[in-house]
């Protein structure tokens, strides 16, 4: 069986202001894109802007074990494209 790969799009209040909102657009592009190789859940905060809050990279997706720092859709496409190769 193959190993889904999960995406979770960060939706804390920082992350949600510096962008995450666009990255909901993941919600859909996700599944009709992949078919359910890959799972996207918004989660409420994954507290990565807290570990270096003067050099937040906020908004943060993480896919898998990987932490995208100032996600974009097309970031996180090319992280889950390397994912499933």
């Amino acid at each position: 069986m193959e190993k889904k790969v999960s995406v979770k799009v960060c939706l804390g209040t920082t992350c949600f202001v510096m962008g995450s909102a666009n990255l909901q657009e993941l919600l859909d592009t996700v599944p009709s894109r992949y078919g359910d190789k890959v799972d996207v859940t918004g989660v409420s905060c994954l507290g990565l802007c807290s570990i270096d809050w003067e050099y937040s990279k906020a908004p943060y997706v993480k896919v898998d074990d990987e932490i995208i720092k100032e996600a974009t859709v097309e970031k996180v496409l090319k992280a889950i494209d390397e994912k499933l190769k």
